[in-house]
């Protein structure tokens, strides 16, 4: 009797979905939905002065390998700089974090959520953007209640930007 292995995921330089996520570039390698939601990996280039806001999420792992450039990693445990090569894990648990990009270049970093998920709610606020093209965030009241509803539906919770300080 015959059985069939599955073959690797293989992502090109210019493969996977690249969308515009709050000010940022964020390419989605690989999905849940290739995973069977085991895990997803997204590439995140952050421009300088950018990044998420403060936000928390019960229920994966979100960890970030920075590839390029420095950002400074907030959360109710502290403040941590990782810079090039530097690789932080934030536990499942729903502990407050976000992270900038505090050079004045852009920031490349490697995110990998496990189980997967996390790229679904990317894909719900993103918009499609062409490899190096950046779009400033939606600030207007009715995006920003947007996007607080769709992330409680993706099991992640928001908070004001000055909740850590």
């Amino acid at each position: 009797m015959e059985t069939s292995k599955p073959s690797p995921i293989t992502v090109d330089p210019e493969g996977g979905e690249i969308l515009s996520v709050v000010g940022g570039n964020y390419r989605i390698l690989i999905s849940g939905r290739q995973t069977n939601g085991a895990f997803a990996t997204i590439e995140m280039l952050v421009p300088p002065q950018n990044g998420p806001g403060p936000h928390s999420h019960a229920n994966f792992y979100e960890s970030f390998y920075i590839v390029d450039g420095e950002v400074e990693v907030h959360s109710e445990a502290g403040v941590y700089i990782a810079k090039k090569g530097s690789f932080v894990v934030v536990p499942e648990g729903g502990i407050v974090h976000y992270f900038k990009n505090v050079s004045d270049k852009m920031a490349q970093l490697l995110c990998l959520v496990v189980p997967a998920g996390l790229e679904e709610f990317f894909e719900e606020i993103g918009d499609p953007v062409a490899a190096g093209e950046f779009l400033p965030p939606p600030m207007d009241p009715e995006s920003i209640k947007n996007l607080y509803a769709i992330a409680q539906k993706h099991g992640q919770v928001l908070y004001p930007q000055n909740f850590l300080d």
